[in-house]
């Protein structure tokens, strides 16, 4: 596909509503890394207990009015399991009164009751975020490692729309559910599902290199995703796959179709059209560690700070992590060759799981650039 250079994007993107040499489209705050689960592809090895470490309750108000303030459009709770924390709903409560757009990822064990859930709602919030892995039980608590963590999934995620809450649904593809894709799809619609996001294994943490797919699987996955966008009824986003955004822009060009995506190919609310414009490791993106390291992403592991120490946006903006992960200039390889490399310029976080250098050609990426 793209070998003819006539069909070829040229993949010039738009400006970005969010300039991302100024600030991220969306910050990632781990909150905890403890956690009763044992997932196999855990980017963060989460542990059993909390970290003496993390970021207190009120280093963590200021870490929400500083990025409020800073107007990223995007914040995310996560962990580990979230609900481990017990000011966890104060939190919550502080990024939707800063007015970020806040959402929150926790874990479906038993602290996420329907107790919990409509606490959420009380205190503003609009969207919870559900990992599900797998169409059977057996292949969703294996990935999951504990027993029941699927029937237990499958009524965590009742319990979000009962609430009155927008359900969006997590699922990491892998080897052990390529096989499963079309009919977890299903099970997203079904459920009543806002969003899928749809993650690619990056090998860190308890990732295997070994789980990813292939690159040709990837290919596989991508244009299955694109026309799977144009009816269902939920919208779809990817995570740690740039490379998706190249497919768009190839189908819609072999569509006779120019210009930038229309809804059902990126999500409705306008927050996935503005992360069509190249939103990548450290580009557009911003994680905070339980401890306050500031990082690319929470799969590429590159603490260039500490929120203890200077702000996190003063370290995404200066940072020479982090500058050079939003210069083109630095990629290797077909990455940096490639007429897409703008808009897309692959995983960094899977290039540097790979090969430990985070400017080599992306593994899983079976385009051959012009």
């Amino acid at each position: 596909m793209g070998s003819n250079p006539e069909t070829v994007v040229r993949a010039e993107p738009r400006r970005a509503a969010v300039d991302f040499s100024r600030r991220p489209f969306v910050a990632i705050w781990e909150i905890t890394r403890a956690c009763a689960l044992v997932c196999v592809h855990c980017r963060a090895e989460a542990q059993p207990r909390r970290d003496p470490r993390e970021l207190t309750t009120e280093e963590g108000f200021a870490l929400i009015d500083h990025l409020a303030a800073e107007g990223v459009p995007v914040f995310v709770l996560t962990g580990g399991d979230p609900m481990q924390r017990p000011d966890v709903f104060d939190l919550i409560a502080h990024g939707v009164r800063s007015g970020l757009h806040t959402s929150f990822s926790p874990s479906a064990t038993p602290r996420l009751t329907a107790k919990a859930l409509a606490r959420c709602r009380e205190v503003g919030l609009s969207r919870v975020a559900i990992s599900l892995d797998g169409a059977s039980a057996e292949t969703h608590d294996g990935f999951r490692g504990v027993k029941g963590s699927y029937a237990r999934t499958l009524r965590v995620m009742r319990e979000v729309t009962d609430a009155g809450l927008g359900l969006q649904l997590h699922t990491t593809v892998s080897r052990y559910n390529f096989d499963e894709i079309a009919r977890i799809a299903e099970y997203v619609g079904e459920a009543g599902a806002v969003m899928w996001n749809v993650f690619f294994l990056v090998p860190t943490g308890r990732g295997k290199a070994e789980d990813m797919i292939s690159a040709e699987q990837h290919e596989e996955a991508f244009n299955w995703l694109y026309d799977l966008s144009l009816r269902a009824s939920y919208d779809i986003k990817t995570t740690a796959a740039p490379h998706y955004r190249r497919v768009v822009l190839q189908r819609r060009q072999e569509a006779g179709l120019s210009g930038a995506p229309t809804p059902g190919v990126l999500p409705r609310d306008g927050i996935g059209r503005a992360a069509f414009e190249g939103v990548n490791d450290g580009k557009g993106f911003v994680f905070i560690s339980h401890v306050g390291d500031v990082c690319p992403s929470g799969f590429l592991p590159l603490a260039a700070g500490n929120v203890r120490e200077n702000p996190a946006l003063d370290i995404y903006r200066n940072s020479q992590t982090f500058r050079d992960l939003r210069n083109p200039e630095k990629l290797q390889g077909k990455c940096g060759r490639c007429e897409y490399r703008e808009v897309c310029g692959g995983s960094r976080a899977r290039a540097y799981a790979v090969t430990g250098d985070p400017f080599e050609s992306e593994p899983r990426c079976a385009y051959e650039p012009e």
